[in-house]
């Protein structure tokens, strides 16, 4: 992880300014490229918009920052270059996207690095799996040796209805297990419940196997409105959304099993819809959009490995937002104007 993020005392890490590397891949490798303040990009983001352009900041995790893919197979670049075609005047979209990353530091980085860069609209991209991100206070992350060591990450409390920033500065050195507490191990993001049993399943190779027999349901944190996850997750987006004032687009990414069929989505759904309607900010959910793609073209739109998106699955994201996007940049000109 070293090898490409250096330290940073709020959001806890960011790609390293500047950088230009090939990282190794099952799909035959693929170049990085970082921008001068630590973000995927082939350009430094300015804070002025460009004459006679629109300008989309877009927050999320590695599906949006696209690991997997170089920076202009991602579905924000390809969405750059067509919506011109789609009738708006020209675009420029900002990916703020950072692997690994809670919505807690997505958030964090909007306030730390995009606050004052002048847009048209944001689009809050929430892989749904960083409900486990937000509740968590320690992630494991590879370290300059290449070794899985575990780092305190920033987080948030909720406390009578307030948020209360924790973990900042996080501190820089990884963690020995030994030296957390009961509650800190138990903060501990390991991907998922049954640990030891998912780890038996994905070394037998049967995991698909058997997410298909047994129907397993990875998020019931989405269960229910009064789950503590959610609710944390809610009171976050919440306080982001309302701090911002230029039209939001919020948009759940759905978990490989939703795209496979082989768990149901209508809880995480349910939620990001009434938190939609609630805050009044755009709801865009892309998974009917994939579902309606052939199942052997839609397992395609991810690696045999990598559960990330392939250039198919970025192009399909695109292709679902375009429209969504060109309609929200004319009510944003309305609204600018």
């Amino acid at each position: 992880m070293r090898q490409l993020y250096e330290y940073h005392p709020v959001v806890g890490y960011r790609y390293i300014p500047r950088l230009r590397v090939r990282i190794p891949h099952e799909g035959g490798g693929y170049l990085m490229q970082v921008n001068e303040q630590g973000f995927r990009a082939d350009r430094p983001f300015a804070r002025a918009r460009t004459p006679g352009h629109r300008r989309v900041l877009v927050f999320g995790d590695s599906f949006t920052a696209g690991d997997a893919v170089p920076n202009r197979q991602r579905y924000t670049e390809l969405l750059e270059a067509r919506l011109p075609e789609a009738g708006t005047p020209p675009v420029e979209v900002y990916n703020f996207g950072l692997s690994s990353t809670g919505t807690d530091q997505q958030y964090l980085i909007w306030r730390e690095f995009a606050r004052d860069i002048e847009h048209d609209l944001v689009v809050i991209a929430v892989f749904v799996e960083n409900i486990r991100r937000v509740v968590a206070q320690f992630r494991p992350h590879h370290d300059e040796h290449g070794v899985e060591r575990l780092y305190a990450k920033p987080y948030y409390r909720l406390e009578n209805g307030t948020l209360r920033l924790c973990h900042v500065p996080p501190r820089r050195d990884p963690y020995e297990e030994a030296e957390l507490d009961a509650s800190q191990a138990a903060a501990v993001d390991h991907g998922g419940r049954f640990l030891m049993l998912r780890k038996v399943v994905n070394k037998l190779g049967i995991r698909n196997m058997v997410q298909h027999l047994t129907q397993y349901q990875p998020l019931p944190h989405y269960d229910s409105p009064a789950d503590p996850a959610w609710c944390l997750m809610r009171a976050i987006l919440t306080q982001w959304i309302r701090a911002l004032d230029r039209p939001v687009l919020l948009m759940p990414l759905p978990l490989p099993q939703h795209l496979d069929e082989t768990c149901d989505a209508t809880s995480y759904q349910a939620r990001f819809a009434e938190l939609a309607a609630d805050l009044g900010c755009r709801l865009h959910d892309p998974l009917p959009d994939l579902l309606r793609i052939a199942p052997d073209a839609r397992r395609r739109l991810r690696w045999d490995k990598d559960i990330h998106f392939t250039p198919a699955g970025h192009d399909a994201l695109a292709r679902s937002l375009e429209p969504v996007i060109a309609d929200m940049l004319g009510a944003g000109l309305a609204r600018a104007s």
